[in-house]
């Protein structure tokens, strides 16, 4: 220790004033270049699978995925969340010409639509045709589809987390279509439909602006009494008569 001391105190007497290291630096060879580490890429997010999902969810994943209207109809004939498909007798689809620019909505299947996996059948798709005769139109002209795609058992309502599953389905057929205007047969489906506020003031002489899921602009929708209504109380046919005038209007002016 005493040497390594006096060696070190020669070296200050001497002038160094830095510690050099054990060999000396050649400091005219180009430096190294060190090769850059690559960086591990971020570990993917884990999505959930749609077997893990709610069913709100599952109904919003599979109606999304939906391009066309056979992939619609194929998603819905696929989905098992909603336990309305195991009490009907078929699906209820979306019928008619995609490219008519007029999409009708009826109320949930009945007892013949269920039986004939057609919309508005029976005595109230007779009653339709009847009506769409008298401004010189046929169902073959429109796109038709009750709200629901199953009948509800027993014809009962449907319950809110019923119409909550299938209503994904319905803007998604509404987006696929882009409709220029809307015909809405009953209560139910304009409950469904119109916003609320709209809603408790509904009129057969009023187009409703509305706001659906996956369009840009805003649908124009007629709210008329529903079928079975106008066979039980045929006075409500009035006001469903001056809202097809308003539909004819429409169609002539586009």
């Amino acid at each position: 220790m005493d040497s390594d001391y006096a060696l070190l105190r020669l070296q200050v007497e001497w002038g160094a004033d830095e510690a050099i290291g054990l060999f000396p630096i050649d400091r005219l060879r180009p430096a190294e270049v060190l090769e850059a580490k690559p960086v591990p890429s971020p570990r993917p997010v884990p999505v959930v699978a749609l077997s893990k999902a709610t069913a709100g969810e599952r109904a919003l994943a599979l109606s999304g995925q939906a391009t066309t209207l056979e992939d619609l109809r194929a998603a819905l004939a696929d989905f098992d969340g909603c336990g309305l498909r195991d009490t009907a007798s078929n699906l209820v689809f979306a019928e008619g010409d995609p490219a008519s620019g007029t999409l009708v909505i009826g109320e949930p299947p009945g007892r013949e639509e269920d039986r004939g996996g057609h919309p508005f059948a029976g005595p109230e798709g007779q009653l339709l045709d009847q009506m769409l005769a008298s401004i010189g139109l046929n169902r073959a002209e429109l796109m038709i589809t009750p709200l629901l795609p199953w009948r509800p058992p027993g014809a009962r309502p449907p319950s809110p987390g019923e119409i909550a599953l299938c209503l994904p389905f319905l803007h998604r057929l509404i987006a696929l279509l882009k409709p220029r205007r809307t015909v809405i047969f009953g209560g139910t489906a304009a409950r469904v439909i119109l916003p609320q506020a709209q809603n408790r003031r509904r009129s057969p002489r009023v187009w409703f602006e509305v706001s659906i899921p996956g369009m840009h602009a805003t649908l124009p929708c007629l709210a008329l009494p529903g079928l079975a209504d106008m066979l039980k109380n045929p006075l409500s046919r009035r006001d469903a008569w001056a809202g097809l005038r308003l539909l004819r209007r429409a169609i002539d002016e586009a």
